[in-house]
């Protein structure tokens, strides 16, 4: 199988969209991605040094949080280590002054202003949130946090943990992987000397996660009690952890959320796709060594010229060895407690990038043609559901289209089928006067994908939006928020007395929470899915 240059294949209408999006939009001169926290130069006060595996580290003291940012968690995959397992980083003697950010992994789609493009490899770091306050040799839960961006663009700098940490006292990880061609490649070749390859960013992910493992106590958090969380690609991520033997005793809960489908591509395609790149770049040859040898010699411009492909996990028969639904419906996972949800009306996010990029709002002819492009058959059954009459526009009517088909009703599926061997609480995101920090377009974005992140990671903007502070009322919802997710990363359950309560999820008391104002309210999940179509689309999707 042959593609153009630059083509991507997508699995989903939700994954479509968003690729779309981004394709569409420029790349941006103004890559003011780090947070705030990041400034101030020396002018902050510094933390006592710590010692890691590698070497010495010192952060900065923020709002009565120690920050280390910038720690190199693996060797940087350049030359001889493109695509091959991530390494453990050179060690150092003298004390790294942790107080920026690292450098952002190679990427060309920006998504809008939710991230920035990068031509840098050398980016495999993290970041970590502490309480200014804990005590000698505390032992406090961990978060580790994998940003979204479709596994194609983003980066765990544009996340300030500093919230979490202290409101909830505990330790908060952000981080970086690699994406795209250089996350995703599994090249015939590649797997010559035995490695596990293709998924490399997910590789990095877990190398990220021994890295807490065997450091994370020196930083005051315990190691027995690591949550893995994300939203988007990085809830998808979440999903993939999950289900893969490779991350098994790595952590001991998860949260999703808004992660896209649970689709995934079987070895051939991905093979397929990876010889159309060596094609694109006049690398492809019949000695799989020689084509591998020639890729790596290439510039990442060179290689970003010839296009983006990614945004599914790749069945690799070592990391991921069957589909995420069927590991899920069958038992065969890590089985730990799950927080899984989405936001009420995901895609008016990626529905209005495209608007924004091209300055034309979706015309009625313009939503029938993508239903009937993309459902054939089944086209009137989706264009019954979803009538242009029952919207404001036909804008609005495809974003639901797309928020149902794509994330809401794929998530519930798995959640369900988690809830069968584990402990889930499943939420919905309901606040539609969330902020924004994407330009304004023709429709409300409402409680749209990412809408929510501000609430757990103050002032969160992507990387080049304009962050927007909440008002009194969604500063309380977003108090309820970081009680539940750090109490559940501290007991497996997110209730406590601060804050309504909130079931755990069963078939014979099918209830999910709704993060709404004034406050959350718990409802029944046949609501949710009633609201989503969630029965249409299980039809549709097969």
């Amino acid at each position: 199988m042959k593609r153009k240059t630059g083509m991507i294949r997508t699995a989903s209408p939700w994954l479509t969209a968003l690729l779309l999006a981004g394709a569409l939009v420029g790349c941006s001169d103004d890559d003011d991605s780090d947070a705030d926290i990041a400034d101030g130069g020396d002018g902050a006060d510094r933390t006592a040094v710590i010692e890691t595996t590698a070497g010495p580290v010192r952060g900065r003291v923020e709002s009565d949080v120690d920050a280390f940012l910038g720690i190199p968690y693996a060797a940087p995959p350049v030359g001889e280590l493109r695509w091959r397992p991530p390494e453990s980083p050179d060690a150092w003697t003298d004390t790294l002054d942790a107080v920026a950010f690292g450098n952002t992994c190679a990427q060309t789609l920006t998504l809008g202003v939710f991230a920035a493009p990068s031509q840098d490899e050398d980016c495999l770091f993290l970041n970590v949130f502490a309480p200014a306050d804990r005590a000698d040799g505390a032992a406090l839960p961990v978060i580790v946090w994998m940003h979204g961006g479709a596994i194609l663009a983003g980066g765990g700098n544009d996340y300030d943990g500093t919230k979490l940490a202290r409101d909830g006292d505990v330790i908060v990880v952000t981080i970086n992987n690699r994406m795209n061609v250089f996350g995703f490649l599994a090249l015939p070749g590649l797997d010559s000397d035995d490695e596990p390859f293709g998924n490399y960013g997910f590789m990095d992910q877990q190398f990220a996660f021994e890295w807490v493992r065997d450091n994370i106590p020196a930083f005051g958090g315990d190691p027995d009690n690591v949550t893995l969380s994300g939203e988007s690609a990085g809830g998808k991520s979440v999903w993939v952890h999950l289900s893969s033997p490779t991350a098994a005793g790595l952590f001991d809960r998860a949260i999703i959320q808004s992660g896209a489908g649970p689709a995934t591509v079987d070895r051939a395609t991905a093979e397929a796709d990876a010889l159309a790149l060596a094609e694109a770049t006049d690398c492809d040859s019949d000695d799989a060594a020689q084509t591998v040898a020639c890729l790596r010699s290439l510039s990442v411009a060179e290689i970003q010229a010839a296009g983006s492909f990614g945004g599914n996990p790749v069945i690799d028969g070592t990391l991921i060895t069957q589909p995420l639904l069927a590991a899920f419906q069958s038992g065969d996972f890590n089985q730990v407690p799950v927080i899984g949800g989405a936001t009420r009306d995901e895609n008016r996010f990626f529905v209005a990038v495209n608007e924004t990029s091209s300055g034309q709002a979706v015309t009625a002819e313009q939503y029938r043609g993508q239903i009937e492009s993309g459902y054939g058959d089944r086209a009137s059954d989706v264009l019954d559901a979803y009538p242009l009459d029952a919207y404001d526009s036909p804008s609005l009517a495809l974003s639901a289209v797309q928020t149902d088909s794509g994330i809401v009703c794929p998530g519930l599926q798995l959640d369900r089928a988690l809830a069968q061997h584990v402990p889930v609480y499943i939420y919905e995101f309901a606040d539609r006067t969330a902020p924004v920090y994407a330009p304004p377009v023709s429709f409300d974005y409402g409680a749209y994908h990412t809408g929510e992140i501000q609430y757990l990671f103050p002032l969160f903007r992507g990387a080049t939006g304009t962050a927007k502070p909440l008002n009194e009322a969604q500063a309380a919802l977003s108090d309820d928020m970081v009680s539940y997710w750090t109490a559940f990363a501290a007991t497996a359950d997110p209730n406590s007395s601060a804050t309504p309560d909130w079931p755990a999820y069963s078939e014979d008391s099918p209830r999910y929470q709704s993060l709404e104002l004034p406050e959350p309210v718990t409802r029944d999940v046949s609501e949710l899915s009633d609201d989503h179509h969630c029965d249409l689309w299980a039809a549709v999707n097969g």
